[in-house]
């Protein structure tokens, strides 16, 4: 009955850690859509201050040319007719409609522009809002053996009711310091006992003698399990 009871608590731990995957798959995969729409944007932006720039110089170049035709007219009013001040009269005003409409233009783009900078100062707080998760993806990190049995009695600090455990050997529970742990909170303990071994031998017959310890005989030497209350769980 035991061991199906272990068995129960391993297959809930997987089911979790399994959630948990697809919770940071999600988040991964949030953060993507949202990495590829600013580049998007960032595109949009560049193209529209190319644009700009473009129009600006063009701008530039209408300007002189309308200064040139105007010294152009005042250089040789005396010797052209009044047809042919008329017409420069009309290249003039044509340049300057044309002028307005660039300005019509930059404006628009100013606001395009505008716009486009807004959403991505939104789309980069929404990244850091996603990157702030509290679902966090240690797949890869390494961690010492020190750090995890550290972590674990930090963790045994804050037990009130019941806590289940799962290390390697008996004795790594020495580092633990479950005598320090009020006398109320249930241990629930699954590790490798080596009948064998007179220390392992000692050590058992020690932690039976507590009424609020029942330690299990388990052979997981890749595990470090902590469950605290139902709250908080270190895998």
């Amino acid at each position: 009955m035991e061991v199906d009871e272990l068995k129960g608590s391993i297959n809930n731990l997987n089911n979790t850690i399994n959630n948990l995957r697809d919770s940071i798959n999600l988040k991964d995969d949030q953060i993507k859509t949202i990495k590829d729409s600013m580049n998007l944007k960032d595109n949009q932006i560049k193209t529209l201050e190319s644009s700009l720039k473009f129009k600006e110089e063009k701008i530039e170049t209408l300007e002189k040319t309308i200064k040139l035709k105007e010294e152009q007219i005042r250089s040789t009013a005396i010797k052209v007719n009044a047809d042919l001040l008329e017409e420069k009269n009309k290249e003039i005003e044509d340049l300057q409609k044309e002028i307005e409409i660039l300005n019509g233009e930059l404006t628009k783009a100013d606001e395009d522009l505008e716009r486009l900078e807004l959403e991505n100062e939104k789309l980069e707080k929404k990244t850091d809002n996603s990157s702030d998760s509290k679902i966090i993806d240690f797949s890869n990190l390494v961690i010492s053996k020190s750090e995890i049995i550290e972590k674990m009695r930090e963790i045994l600090q804050n037990a009130l009711h019941s806590v289940t455990i799962a290390v390697p050997n008996i004795s790594e529970l020495q580092e633990l310091y479950l005598y320090e742990l009020r006398s109320s909170v249930n241990l629930k303990i699954s590790c490798e006992i080596n009948p064998g071994n007179e220390e392992d031998a000692e050590l058992l017959e020690e932690y039976e003698s507590l009424d609020n310890i029942s330690i299990r005989n388990f052979k997981g030497s890749d595990r470090y399990v902590l469950v605290r209350d139902g709250e908080e769980l270190l895998f």
